[in-house]
């Protein structure tokens, strides 16, 4: 009954993005953090992708991986960030239904597709580890085109479902989201229209895009640990686990902060700590990514110091 009366209201053409609250106070600490965020997230992932065009020695299958994945993370901060920024500089919190709806597509792609391409890299590392003498004929240019192209077209197609019955809704309920972006379970709450279709399918689509990336990249590891602890010298273990020690942290970190934000929080939980929660998730991974992967990664670091030797010898010449 509460829907067919919200049919006869006017439909909303704007919504109004409350964030963090109206404290004025706040606006300008928030917007120095989240603009630094960005810009170390887009130099960092941008560093990344450098290095691996760059230098021969990283044209292998686990960085070509690896530059996708930092590709995906500019995206993915750049759904978000510059639409927070304006909004707590210009205090325009105004956002178009239309939209809105593009930003919750565009996060829905990027969401749907890292854990595809972690599991595409977990993957190439279980037949590393498992199958090296393998290794070269198994994943070779041509697959790991296959398997990225697979990764993107599956988190496309899975959302362009979802956004189909999406845009066919009526937004009439209330003009503000409590949220900093435009997410699927709060913007779904302003609609008028019938939307337990659209929530049954997200949660079979969601279940699916989760569970079968989560369940591949699961399996990989326990292949690999297996195939390590197996590894009679202690040096050839290290070196077997080194290769993987980076995928393995930034897995683990993607799955705590999902399960943190869509699993944990009940209808008792401070929104407050929800937007925390989905800031570590949707604006702090993408950051945090490069950092393990050049703290813990033998050869971008030494890739990363070549780079820094040719810019300082280039200066230096520039300079006499």
């Amino acid at each position: 009954m509460e829907k067919a009366e919200g049919r006869n209201q006017t439909p909303i053409v704007e919504f109004v993005l409350l964030g963090f609250g109206n404290g004025p106070e706040l606006q300008p600490l928030l917007s120095l953090i989240f603009l630094v965020i960005y810009i170390v997230t887009a130099a960092g992932n941008l560093l990344i992708i450098d290095l691996v065009v760059a230098d021969r020695h990283l044209h292998t299958p686990m960085y070509f991986f690896l530059g996708n994945l930092s590709f995906l993370d500019i995206c993915y901060s750049s759904t978000i960030l510059p639409r927070l920024l304006a909004g707590l500089l210009t205090g325009d919190r105004t956002v178009s239904v239309m939209g809105c709806l593009v930003q919750l597509y565009l996060f829905a792609i990027m969401a749907a597709t890292e854990p595809l391409l972690l599991a595409a890299m977990s993957y190439d590392r279980y037949l590393a580890i498992c199958h090296p003498l393998r290794y070269a004929a198994l994943m070779n240019g041509r697959v790991c085109c296959q398997l990225v192209a697979g990764c993107w077209i599956s988190g496309v197609l899975l959302c362009t479902i979802i956004n189909i019955f999406l845009w066919q809704l009526t937004f009439c309920h209330s003009k503000e989201i409590d949220h900093f972006f435009c997410d699927f379970s709060p913007v779904i709450k302003l609609s008028c229209s019938n939307t337990q279709t659209l929530q049954l399918l997200t949660f079979v689509i969601s279940a699916i895009g989760a569970l079968v990336p989560c369940l591949l990249t699961l399996t990989s590891y326990i292949c690999i640990i297996t195939t390590i602890l197996g590894i009679p010298s202690t040096a050839g273990r290290k070196k077997a686990f080194s290769t993987c020690s980076s995928h393995l942290i930034v897995v683990t970190v993607l799955y705590v902060t999902v399960l943190t934000v869509y699993v944990v929080p009940t209808a008792n939980t401070p929104k407050v700590l929800q937007k925390i929660f989905s800031v570590f998730y949707t604006v702090l991974n993408p950051m945090i990514n490069p950092i393990i992967y050049s703290l813990r990664n033998k050869e971008v670091n030494e890739s990363l110091r070549k780079a820094i030797r040719k810019a300082v010898a280039f200066t230096n010449r520039h300079r006499v």
